[in-house]
């Protein structure tokens, strides 16, 4: 007990670092975010995102965007999903990895439906593995939301708890 204790303290003190990029393979990977947020304003704009992720209709405002990150950074571990094109990286999601939550965002409709979610869900067990984590959980999957709730599910997740909207997930890695 007193190992994870401390283990919670160092990370809290940012003794653990994050990567600054966690390879996915096949031209895919998580970068560490940096500050920068503009170029993902149209994702908070986009009808889909919002109702998958947020439960509304209003499109996000840059002020908005920068709360939301600000908030997303501060909790744990926030990442840009970046697909290779034409040799160069370019973001195309989000991800934000801590032991309570793992919001998944893939914020350009293009690639959707196409297993990155998979990919990312599975790099962010992989990375609570390596922190020595007990369980992992999802926050809240909406109920309409059947792809986020097949993508969890897809590496392990199960629900463990209703929620206002949805379902709350877990995954225990011990």
């Amino acid at each position: 007990k007193y190992e994870s204790i401390k283990e919670e303290y160092e990370r809290i003190q940012g003794r653990i670092e994050q990567p600054e990029e966690i390879s996915l393979g096949d031209g895919l990977r998580l970068r560490k975010y940096g500050g920068v947020f503009d170029f993902a304003l149209p994702w908070y704009q986009d009808p889909v995102v919002l109702k998958m992720s947020e439960r509304r209709t209003e499109p996000y405002k840059l002020e908005k965007l920068a709360v939301m990150y600000r908030y997303l950074d501060s909790q744990g571990e926030l990442y840009w999903i970046e697909v290779q094109q034409d040799g160069l990286f370019v973001p195309i999601g989000d991800a934000t990895f801590w032991q309570e939550d793992m919001p998944i965002t893939i914020g350009v409709g293009e690639y959707r439906g196409k297993g990155i979610g998979k990919k990312v869900a599975a790099a962010l067990v992989e990375r609570g593995w390596q922190l020595g984590y007990d369980a992992l959980y999802v926050g809240e999957i909406f109920d309409y939301n059947i792809a986020s709730q097949q993508c969890f599910r897809s590496v392990g997740f199960v629900p463990c708890g209703e929620t206002e909207h949805g379902h709350r997930y877990r995954l225990d890695l011990r």
